[in-house]
C-alpha cells in the first residue's frame, strides 16, 4: 500500500498524508454483514461521561468480523478486499463453499481469488487458520486465540505479527508484537501472516479536523487547568511536571504506576515487553 501525499493548496493539507486505497477492490460493505453502531459519546445511561474525550466523528457501520475461524474444513474463497472504518486493518469478505460469506482479517499479500481454509491439516500459507500445534516454529502468524474456542483476541492491529518461537507439552512460546513472550496452548487457533495495512503507521492526520472525524475529542492539558479541575493546575507560570509527582485528573499517580491486576495469569508471561515493571 502506498501512502497519498497532498498537494500543500491549503495549510492543513501541507503535513497531511493519507491512504491510496490502491488494494481496496469494493467498496461499499456487505449489507448482511453489517450492523448500526450507536454514538455514545462517551456517556453511560445516566447521561455522564465516564470515557472522556469521545464524540462526534463520521457514522459509520459495524462491520461483523470472523475472529473465530470456526467454519472447519470448508473451503473459502477471497471475493474482496474492504476498508474498515472501525480499525486499522483492511478486510477480507471470503465465500465459502456453502455460500456463506464473512469478513476476515486481510493479511499481507492475500489477494482476491486466493482460497482459505480453517483446518489441522490446512496448508501453511497466508490466510488460513490452524492450531498453533500445527503451525511450524518461526511462522509469523495473528489473530490468536488466548483460550480454544472464544476467538482471535491478540494481534489484530494493522501491520503487526507475532512469531512462534517454541512449543514444549501443552505451551506454545509466542513472542508478541510488543516484545512480550507468552504461553499460549497449542490447541488454541491462529492465522498464518502479517496483518496488512503496514504504512498505517506513517499516516499523519495533519489537521485536528481529521482527529474530530475518528470521534476523539480534544484533550487539554493538566497544567493548562485550575487547581480545581486538575492536580497539575495553577501556581505562578509553568510547573515540573514531576513534582511532586505526576498524577491522574482525580490524583492518582500515574507514568510508571502499575496498572496491571490480573495475577491469575502472570503465570502465562514468560518475558515481560518492560522487564522493569
Amino acid at each position: 500500500m502506498a501512502i497519498k501525499i497532498y498537494k500543500p493548496v491549503t495549510p492543513s493539507l501541507r503535513n497531511m498524508t493519507g491512504y491510496s486505497f490502491e488494494e481496496i477492490t469494493k467498496k461499499d460493505p456487505e449489507r448482511s454483514l453489517i450492523v448500526i453502531r450507536k454514538a455514545t459519546g462517551g456517556r453511560n445511561m445516566s447521561g455522564r461521561i465516564t470515557v472522556r474525550h469521545h464524540g462526534g466523528g463520521h457514522k459509520r457501520y459495524i462491520r461483523i468480523v470472523d475472529f473465530k475461524r470456526d467454519k472447519k474444513e470448508i473451503p473459502a474463497r477471497v471475493v474482496a478486499i474492504e476498508y474498515d472504518p472501525n480499525r486499522t486493518a483492511r478486510l477480507a469478505l471470503v465465500n465459502y463453499a456453502d455460500g456463506e460469506k464473512r469478513y476476515i482479517l486481510a493479511p499481507v499479500g492475500l489477494k482476491v481469488g486466493d482460497p482459505v481454509l480453517t483446518s489441522a491439516s490446512a496448508e501453511i500459507r497466508v490466510g488460513n487458520c490452524l492450531p498453533i500445534s500445527r503451525i511450524p516454529l518461526g511462522t509469523m502468524i495473528h489473530n490468536i486465540e488466548m483460550m480454544e474456542g472464544r476467538g482471535g483476541q491478540m494481534v489484530r492491529s494493522a501491520g503487526t505479527a507475532a512469531q512462534l518461537l517454541a512449543k514444549e507439552g501443552d505451551f506454545a512460546q509466542v513472542r508478541l508484537p510488543s516484545g512480550e513472550v507468552r504461553l499460549i496452548r497449542q490447541t488454541c487457533y491462529a492465522t498464518i501472516g502479517q496483518v496488512g495495512n503496514l504504512d498505517h503507521k506513517n499516516i499523519k492526520l495533519g489537521k485536528a479536523g481529521r482527529k474530530r472525524h475518528l470521534g476523539i475529542r480534544p484533550t487539554v492539558r493538566g497544567t493548562a487547568m485550575s487547581p480545581r479541575d486538575h492536580p497539575h493546575g495553577g501556581g505562578e507560570g509553568r510547573q515540573p511536571a514531576g513534582m511532586p509527582g505526576p498524577k491522574t485528573p482525580w490524583g492518582k499517580p500515574t507514568r510508571g504506576y502499575k496498572t496491571r491486576r490480573n495475577k491469575n495469569t502472570d503465570k502465562y508471561i514468560v518475558k515481560r515487553r518492560n522487564p522493569g515493571k
